[in-house]
């Protein structure tokens, strides 16, 4: 499992693009949804959502158990992915490409967020 040098991670398993125009895209990172299973539901929040960095925002429910999503910044959510609300299983096979879950218009700078290489020694993946 390699994690993409170019995103930046939550301790909670989200990861974070770069950011263009003050939009990030965030999502979960394989790690997660390796160790969540096969994911066969997800609440993402709604466009104009405010968020606030290390709350909940979301829920992913798999065949083992129920895991909130929190979020790794603060900001107003822009996009929800829907591919992923109509299927799951996109959370799971593709976690950093198509399984990409909402993007936040960011309200400051991201703090505490952790390179590849701290969250690969992190979180043991």
């Amino acid at each position: 499992m390699s994690n993409p040098q170019q995103l930046r991670y939550s301790k909670e398993h989200e990861w974070l693009s770069a950011v263009e125009d003050g939009v990030a895209t965030v999502g979960i990172t394989e790690h997660a949804a390796n160790a969540l299973g096969d994911i066969v539901f997800v609440q993402l929040p709604e466009v104009g959502d405010t968020l606030t960095a290390g709350e909940t925002c979301g829920e992913l429910e798999s065949t083992k158990s129920v895991s909130d999503l929190y979020s790794p910044v603060n900001g107003e959510v822009v996009e929800a992915n829907q591919d992923v609300v109509d299927d799951p299983a996109l959370v799971n096979s593709a976690p950093f490409e198509g399984g990409w879950l909402f993007k936040v218009r960011l309200a400051d700078e991201p703090k505490d967020l952790l390179t590849a290489d701290e969250y690969t020694e992190f979180s043991g993946s």
